[in-house]
């Protein structure tokens, strides 16, 4: 459960840092991906997904 907690804790930390260090660029691509079909999104969602479990699996593996 604590590493749980702490991965959140880097969640947050991370898209802090983006939402402090590039406001403009941010809304940019939010704007950006309410354009795109829900297909995409949802692609890009699974495959950002997967990478991330694959990253999990091999450093805690």
């Amino acid at each position: 459960m604590n590493d749980f907690i702490a991965a959140l804790g880097l969640v947050l930390v991370i898209e802090g840092i983006v939402f402090a260090l590039f406001p403009e660029g941010l809304k940019r691509k939010l704007i950006a991906a309410l354009e795109m079909p829900s297909t995409t999104l949802r692609v890009f969602g699974l495959v950002a997904a997967v990478a991330g479990l694959a990253v999990v699996w091999m450093v805690r593996g």
